[in-house]
């Protein structure tokens, strides 16, 4: 008992010692985003501020508008999160319980598609969008995220372990199939809807390289373009730097701490059935 006990002690030992290490690095950033201009810069370099200070923040929302790249953070993420759950969870239904010509063999290429990088896309992608006068446009930041192939693979996955016979049976009662969608698939895809919509919104929210070429006017640049603008504006500023990191951080740090739960359970069931 002794033993189980001491073993039990040190493996959480040296897990919460692991989860300090990972830890560090973004209480470290939140540290310095409240010290004085130039007090990270000391040596050796402190772990927390002397005399907090909230200027970083002021200089951030009120000198350089930071504020208007975090609402057009905001508005990309949720219609892309929006978007990404329709279309992926209708594609990922359709794959995984409609019998259609060519389901298999479709669903098998676009796996195949998951092994080329998604940079190779953009110059096409590009120019696409170029011709419809898409560039410059919210619209044009939107289409990568419409759908995606780990998204409908996911949905795929987690519609196979609704049993076959609860939709033959509403059928038989008279159900379309657009109602059994609505009525008895959606509220079985709850945890799959949570996981992707948890998906969707980190993906958009981080995503850094499309809207930089997409998006050519300032006034529309996210949040991480944004910052990475400020970084060469302010390149010495370390403490307003670790401010807008901070920024750019916490609201996705904290919607995942929130429904980790149900991402969790969704990658899990999702997984259960190949």
């Amino acid at each position: 008992m002794m033993s189980r006990r001491l073993t039990g002690l040190i493996v959480n030992g040296l897990l919460w010692g692991l989860a300090l290490v990972s830890l560090f690095p973004l209480l470290w950033m939140v540290s310095v985003s409240f010290m004085p201009a130039g007090s990270s810069s000391a040596v050796p370099s402190p772990l927390w501020p002397a005399h907090p200070t909230w200027a970083n923040y002021r200089a951030i929302f009120g000198t350089l508008g930071m504020g208007h790249y975090l609402l057009n953070s905001l508005g990309i993420a949720s219609a892309a999160c929006a978007m990404s759950l329709t279309f992926n969870v209708m594609a990922g239904y359709a794959f995984g319980k409609l019998r259609f010509r060519g389901r298999d063999a479709l669903f098998k290429t676009l796996l195949g598609a998951l092994v080329i990088p998604g940079q190779v896309a953009m110059l096409p992608l590009f120019l696409m969008l170029k011709s419809m006068g898409l560039i410059n446009t919210y619209a044009g930041a939107l289409v990568p995220a419409m759908a995606s192939v780990f998204g409908i693979f996911l949905v795929r996955q987690f519609t196979r372990t609704i049993p076959d016979e609860l939709l033959e049976a509403a059928r038989i009662d008279g159900a379309h199939e657009f109602r059994i969608f609505l009525t008895i698939v959606l509220p079985l895809l709850r945890p799959v809807l949570v996981t992707l919509a948890i998906f969707s919104f980190l993906g958009s929210w981080n995503d850094f390289m499309w809207p930089l070429i997409v998006l050519t006017d300032d006034g529309l640049h996210t949040l991480p373009v944004a910052l990475a603008g400020l970084s060469r504006e302010h390149v010495q500023d370390n403490e307003m730097m670790m401010a807008g990191s901070v920024i750019t951080v916490l609201p996705v740090l904290l919607l995942f701490l929130a429904l980790q739960r149900h991402y969790i359970a969704g990658l899990m069931t999702g997984g259960l059935k190949g």
